[in-house]
């Protein structure tokens, strides 16, 4: 639903003035929908990212666009068409996102402060996290190839929890993101972040959901049927985050490696930068929270207690560089190596950040980059969602320096905490404390 706001950022419509169609009629394509209409697997292929210097003859002046980019891995079977129209309109919605995160300063009434209104998590809307997500979605919604859409500010009962799923006819894929990512920090002027994860539309029988946004009565079956669309992040097709910052940075993973490209603002176009995105095998830099130290898991205590003082493997001390803003603080960890973490404490005793918005997606990323991605004793892409707005502690980084932190967790002989992490593998409802 559109609110007041968008009348007076006419940046954000201007540019998307064309993808502003509603929300459609909610119905699951059937199980045969695959089938009629010919959906290939080719795009899950395995292969190298590709170098610039395959790039013969194209792109001399302008560097190698993320356009040129997807046609080539589209020519190359990598990808299909749908795939495609997916990432045109995440590029498009990326760059007006990127203009009123650029903007805000300057329009402080129309793009600062709250919205008024309280998201599904129960935490305070800015106003451009209202804005970027009505951008994303009518983005999203205008390609036609998803059958599933669903956002971190939108609400939509799924097992006792909330999201929004706007489902069309002729779906193949499902967009889960996190339009803003960090938007407390937006009115410092400090890194945010958008980020997103793609999969591939489950076969499942048909089911009616309500039209227009009115989800409050939706019944035992109608949740049930939305709530089988959720998959854990090892069924991920793609994933991606774009970081807001001095240059707008965006990295993306179709399952054959990680690479990034940066948005040449004088051509208007993304330009491949970083082909081969690997990340150290050890740092010397972590990242967390550590106003929220006495409340965490005694395993993650004892590690960053050990390497502030030089005592883990590697006997260096490690330094603390803590952003707050989950895209920031993992793009640098992904350049530089080291480990971000967000771990579970007693107030949060089944982590703070989300599972299918930020977790997974993230996950996939840093593993295709050569990283490791837990929650403390398990792989997060394990982990099977039993909620769109699930939280899980997540743990990420260089592949040794998390495997370090592993083993604490590992040896700990806390039965409430290894439960909760077994529990979570099985797909089950959260384990008190």
């Amino acid at each position: 639903m559109q609110r007041s706001i968008f009348s007076s950022t006419g940046i954000a419509l201007a540019a998307l003035g064309a993808l502003g169609a509603g929300a459609v009629r909610a119905r699951r394509p059937s199980r045969n929908f695959h089938k009629m209409h010919g959906s290939s697997d080719k795009h899950l292929t395995a292969q190298q990212a590709m170098s610039p210097d395959q790039f013969v003859d194209v792109c001399e002046k302008t560097g190698v666009t993320l356009n040129r980019y997807m046609i080539e891995l589209s020519r190359r079977q990598v990808v299909d068409a749908d795939l495609c129209s997916v990432f045109n309109s995440i590029r498009e919605a990326s760059k007006v996102i990127a203009k009123l995160v650029n903007r805000a300063p300057l329009s402080q009434a129309e793009l600062l402060g709250l919205e008024g209104e309280v998201n599904v998590q129960g935490e305070d809307q800015k106003k451009l996290d209202v804005i970027t997500n009505e951008v994303l979605k009518k983005a999203l919604q205008y390609t036609g190839k998803l059958g599933t859409m669903a956002s971190e500010e939108e609400d939509l009962p799924v097992s006792g929890s909330s999201s929004n799923a706007l489902l069309t006819e002729t779906g193949n894929y499902v967009v889960v993101f996190d339009p803003l990512d960090g938007s407390s920090n937006v009115d410092a002027g400090i890194a945010v972040g958008t980020i997103f994860g793609v999969f591939r539309e489950q076969d499942v029988e048909e089911c009616e959901l309500p039209e227009g946004e009115d989800f409050s009565k939706l019944s035992d079956s109608q949740v049930a049927c939305v709530a089988s669309s959720l998959q854990p992040g090892k069924s991920l097709v793609a994933a991606g985050y774009v970081l807001y910052s001095c240059s707008t940075e965006l990295v993306f993973t179709l399952g054959q490696g990680c690479v990034g490209f940066t948005l040449d603002s004088s051509i208007g176009e993304y330009v491949l930068t970083r082909p081969h995105m690997r990340i150290p095998k050890r740092g010397s830099i972590y990242s967390t929270n550590e106003a929220n130290f006495s409340k965490w898991d005694e395993p993650m205590k004892e590690y960053i207690s050990d390497i502030q003082a030089g005592k883990g493997e590697t006997g260096k001390k490690y330094s603390l560089r803590y952003i707050g803003s989950m895209v920031g603080d993992v793009h640098r960890t992904l350049l530089y190596g080291g480990l971000f973490a967000y771990p579970a404490d007693t107030k949060n005793v089944d982590g703070k950040l989300r599972l299918l918005y930020e977790a997974a997606p993230m996950a996939f990323i840093l593993e295709q980059a050569g990283g490791k991605a837990v929650t403390g004793f398990s792989r997060v892409m394990d982990i099977p969602p039993v909620a769109v707005h699930q939280r899980v502690p997540i743990i990420l980084g260089s592949e040794e320096d998390v495997e370090e932190c592993q083993k604490y967790y590992e040896k700990s002989d806390d039965p409430v905490l290894r439960a909760r992490c077994e529990n979570r593998l099985r797909g089950g409802q959260p384990v008190p404390a």
